[in-house]
């Protein structure tokens, strides 16, 4: 017996759902005001800190936790005992082929070998809640405090603290006297943060080796350091005209203070962390956007080398002509400031700046859409690692592509950016082909684990890297697939108006995505994130019966996703059959109004192969192909396309 679809009589018209009501779920509160006295012959600080910590939950809180991130760096601790446990594991799946080492290449068993002036630490010498002593306890990188007196449901209570510090020699992240780049210090994590309490409860997360979750608030920030330093990082510079160092309002003479010390003062608003890097010879380049930020680019030329101050000044340039894309694409940056500054071990985000190792657009352009997903969204990135990742890296690849095609628009006659825009033509699906084919090789190796795992508890490193980041960007550019493109885009538009400043997790993404899109998306939360099920459809057969053609499909894989075959006849004319998946009950808008469409009933998951009928003769197709676009993860792509040989007809000659 031969099954027989009948198409859709009425096209099922989408109409975008509009979302108003804004999400009203509480959030804790901080406010930092910080002074520290900065030793650079020691690399030691000693500082305090008061603290204004509301409590907008409905909790009585009886306790407190703190991060006190440095004390990682020290012989024996989790970090080092971990990084040394997955250098044991080897795999032969790394990029420059051989066996592998699962480490992280920065950290591998450095912090073993560090000598006691070279390891990290944070010390906390007092601590008093309104006024009053207050016990705690440290244990490695957290600090528990058994308040004396509980903290009251929407109440504010003020912790002042005393305490010092030791800059590690630069491992991961924050240090000193990177070797590579010769910066002196890149200052992350480095003062005792409290952790974030919220509608799961309190994460104290110990410092194993990612990723961060803070609190909002604001910073006033005071460093005393050598006044040969030039400082950069979060914040705005309050007393610019008295430092001077490019920050001044232009026209102003800056008088150096007496002393051999100079005091710098910053305020950051609104924002869950404060970093800052110090150098005698960072240089400060300068960058005033007409009606949007001054971008602040503070780098080291460690070698003198000119080439390397033309790429500093040519990502401060590159940085003006991107941001009017990445606004309308993801929403306004909503800060007066932005600053790249040369430090740390690769690229790390943190409000209002980022920390770089090199001037190089797509490390430089991915920290800075952080600020829309770590910076703004602010999500939990141990629970949802590739929530920030993951969105990052699909955001940095649009605006390294936009970038790339605005320079070419620019200057048309430049070969090497004609050549660059050509070979991302090749590269299926557009911008995103590396993200997919280190996908596909985690697939293979048998490595990988659920979104789902906790970022500190990957069984390897060369998991967590591919799912958080590769998978993650997947996710939006298959929900484009799924939903369509055009969609997508206002599904994050409307993820970030109604979402930024506020942590959200999967499920308030999926319910943006859900009444956006008016389909139903659940089912793609639950294969894509929950479990690590893959994609793999093919074209089974095809047959001609009563002057039409019969094509089937088969399901091979075990995650489910709506289907679209693209038909090319031998006359070269071509239409696209549509099969939505039941699981979404709804349909995606037409994406290319130059290639007609035809939607089939949907096609539910239990069934393993699906039939559809074209009103053409089988000979005159030339070819058929799931996904041309190649947006759809799907694990073997050869059986996706079938190409019929052009057959002679009857009567016609050879």
């Amino acid at each position: 017996m031969i099954n027989k679809i009948v198409l859709f009589g009425l096209t099922v018209c989408l109409v975008r759902v509009e979302v108003s009501a804004q999400p009203d779920r509480w959030q804790q509160r901080v406010k930092y005001t910080m002074n520290v006295s900065m030793d650079v012959q020691a690399n030691r600080f000693a500082g305090t800190q008061t603290l204004a910590y509301t409590n907008n939950s409905p909790d009585t809180i009886g306790h407190v936790f703190y991060h006190l991130y440095w004390n990682a760096f020290q012989p024996g601790s989790m970090m080092d005992t971990r990084s040394r446990e997955l250098g044991k594991i080897t795999f032969n799946t790394g990029r420059r082929g051989g066996e592998q080492q699962d480490w992280d290449q920065r950290v591998r068993d450095r912090i073993l070998k560090l000598k006691p002036d070279e390891i990290g630490y944070q010390k906390v010498l007092s601590l008093t809640m309104n006024g009053v002593p207050q016990p705690y306890l440290v244990d490695e990188t957290i600090l528990e405090v058994r308040l004396t007196r509980p903290i009251l449901p929407h109440s504010t209570v003020v912790f002042q603290m005393k305490f010092e510090a030791q800059v590690p020699l630069q491992i991961r992240r924050s240090g000193r006297d990177n070797p590579q780049t010769g910066v002196r210090y890149s200052m992350s994590q480095w003062y005792p943060k409290m952790c974030e309490y919220d509608y799961e409860g309190w994460h104290p997360t110990p410092y194993v080796a990612r990723e961060f979750y803070g609190v909002w608030g604001d910073y006033d920030v005071t460093i005393s350091i050598d006044k040969s330093y030039l400082l950069g990082g979060t914040g705005y510079l309050v007393n610019a005209d008295q430092v001077g160092y490019g920050y001044e309002t232009p026209g102003t003479k800056v008088v150096p203070p007496a002393g051999d010390r100079l005091v710098w003062h910053f305020a950051a608003p609104n924002v869950h962390d404060f970093m800052w890097a110090a150098d005698p010879e960072f240089r400060h380049l300068i960058r005033r956007v007409p009606n949007g930020p001054v971008l602040n680019v503070i780098y080291k030329n460690k070698d003198h080398d000119p080439r390397q101050d033309t790429a500093w000044n040519s990502l401060a340039d590159a940085a003006v002509m991107v941001l009017p894309f990445i606004e309308k694409t993801f929403g306004p940056y909503p800060y007066k400031q932005y600053s790249f500054v040369h430090g740390g071990d690769g690229g790390m985000e943190y409000p209002m700046s980022t920390l770089i190792n090199n001037p190089g657009v797509g490390t430089a352009f991915h920290e800075w859409m952080h600020s829309w997903y770590q910076g703004m969204m602010g999500t939990n990135e141990s629970e949802y690692a590739w929530m920030d990742e993951g969105f990052t890296s699909y955001a940095a690849a649009r605006v390294v592509s936009y970038y790339y095609h605005e320079r070419l628009r620019r200057d048309p006659a430049n070969a090497n950016l004609q050549q660059i825009v050509e070979r991302e033509k090749t590269q299926l699906p557009t911008y995103h082909a590396s993200a997919y084919g280190s996908y596909f090789n985690l697939v293979k190796s048998g490595y990988e684990e659920p979104l789902t795992t906790h970022a500190d508890h990957f069984s390897t490193n060369f998991a967590y890297g591919i799912a958080s980041y590769s998978k993650g960007e997947m996710f939006l550019e298959q929900l484009g697939y799924i939903c369509g493109a055009q969609v997508r885009d206002r599904i994050l538009l409307e993820y970030y108006r109604l979402w930024r400043f506020k942590h959200p997790n999967v499920n308030d993404f999926m319910r943006v995505a859900e009444k956006v899109s008016g389909m139903q998306l659940d089912w793609y939360k639950e294969y894509w994130v929950n479990t690590t099920k893959t994609i793999d459809y093919g074209v089974d057969s095809l047959w001609e019966q009563n002057g039409k053609s019969e094509i089937r499909l088969k399901m091979i894989g075990l995650m489910p996703m709506p289907i679209d075959v693209v038909v090319t006849y031998q006359d070269g004319s071509r239409e696209m059959a549509y099969i939505p998946q039941y699981l979404q009950f709804g349909e995606k808008p037409v994406e290319d109004p130059s290639l007609p469409r035809t939607v089939f009933a949907a096609w539910k998951w239990t069934s393993p192969t699906y039939t559809f009928e074209l009103n053409r003769h089988l000979l005159d197709i030339k070819s058929l192909e799931i996904d041309p676009t190649q947006r759809m993860a799907d694990v073997n792509r050869e059986n996706n396309k079938l190409v019929i040989p052009e057959v002679p007809r009857p009567g016609n000659a050879n």
